[in-house]
């Protein structure tokens, strides 16, 4: 039997995550296991957003660079 993958969450999703834990983390009332596993979390999902971000910056470089048109490649975002 294979295991199904499931697709990553997109860009909306994960922020939205982020901003619910940032809100639990700042109410305080979290044991410090809670806040630390919490807060490593956090990390990954602030991982998550910034390459979502960062391929969506070299998307728009790659479709808006008109010095070289002739190198345009297509973007692989596992490059």
């Amino acid at each position: 039997m294979s295991k199904k993958t499931e697709p990553a969450p997109n860009f909306e999703e994960t922020l939205a995550e982020l901003e619910k834990l940032v809100a639990n983390l700042e109410q305080g009332d979290l044991s410090l296991d809670e806040s630390l596993s919490g807060f490593k979390h956090g990390i990954e999902l602030t991982r998550q957003c910034q390459t979502a971000l960062d391929n969506a910056q070299q998307t728009i470089e790659i479709l808006t660079n008109t010095q070289d048109e002739d190198t345009l490649r297509p973007f692989d975002p596992d490059a």
